[in-house]
């Protein structure tokens, strides 16, 4: 009996993988593009239309960085499917809710009105970080996230930040943690329309359709193609999520970092060229 259990429990830790095939050429491309990376990396890749993919070190946990906003916004959408908040309801800003930093929404007035939609645009469009704290707490903290993220079969993607008995996770990952294969399979749950309900689902895509920071991954891809992301950086970390909804082969890739050497903001960093390197290869790839 508990050799039975032992297999069932591996047939089930492995079953994507199982229903996937390796896209053996690719993965190879791959593996040779990202040799010599001063960091660690994970890069993990799907044909969403013939469940071929490429994965790299896709178990390993990494820090999302503002990537974690994506769990952020299921959590405050499974709000307004349960009525208890509202697409379009007013808020009240106050200033006790300033994160420094460069953001909009923190140079909002005291007291001045806005529309939980709006908060929501800023929190994935522009990664605004006041915003995002505003709506993780909206969403009843990161406590009530995780316990969603736990809930739909995701058990390395959490909200580390402002979240008790987190706090070991947080010095080590920052604000959220994931993996690269988690982060793509959350996205592209949102996707099949499977997370929360359709509805909700749907929207989560139109609001991860609008990113304003398109230089990296986004960049590779031809302006006219559908897009839905989301991009995480700190010092020693680059991350990316993106699904292309190409017209001939769709796909979803992500690729997360950690321990970079290459610190600096500028577009020749070590990471970000890469990133964009991973991305045009998959596009020349698949279309």
């Amino acid at each position: 009996m508990r050799s039975l259990i032992i297999i069932s429990f591996f047939v089930i830790l492995n079953s994507s993988f199982a229903q996937s095939r390796i896209d053996k050429n690719l993965q190879k491309q791959i593996q040779s593009l990202i040799q010599g990376f001063r960091g660690d990396i994970g890069v993990y890749v799907k044909d969403l239309k013939r469940n071929k993919i490429a994965a790299i070190n896709v178990d390993t946990v990494f820090p999302t960085a503002s990537m974690v906003k994506i769990p952020i916004l299921i959590g405050v959408m499974d709000k307004i499917e349960k009525g208890e908040l509202q697409y379009h309801q007013e808020l009240i800003y106050k200033d006790s809710l300033l994160y420094e930093g460069v953001d909009i929404l923190g140079s909002f007035k005291n007291d001045e009105k806005t529309e939980l939609s709006k908060i929501m645009m800023l929190m994935l469009t522009m990664s605004d970080n006041t915003a995002s704290l505003w709506l993780q707490s909206l969403a009843g903290t990161g406590t009530r996230i995780n316990r969603i993220l736990d809930s739909i079969g995701f058990n390395d993607t959490r909200v580390n930040s402002r979240t008790p008995g987190r706090e070991d996770y947080r010095s080590i990952y920052g604000w959220g943690q994931t993996t690269p294969r988690e982060m793509a399979e959350l996205v592209e749950k949102i996707y099949l329309r499977k997370i929360v309900s359709e509805k909700a689902s749907d929207q989560m895509m139109r609001l991860l359709g609008r990113n304003y920071w398109d230089d990296q991954a986004i960049s590779a891809i031809p302006p006219t193609i559908q897009l839905f992301s989301k991009n995480g950086a700190v010092n020693a970390s680059r991350s990316e999520v993106v699904l292309v909804n190409a017209p001939r082969t769709p796909y979803i890739f992500c690729v997360c970092t950690k321990n970079n050497k290459d610190e600096s903001w500028a577009q020749d960093n070590e990471a970000w060229v890469l990133v964009r390197k991973i991305s045009s290869l998959l596009w020349k790839h698949f279309n």
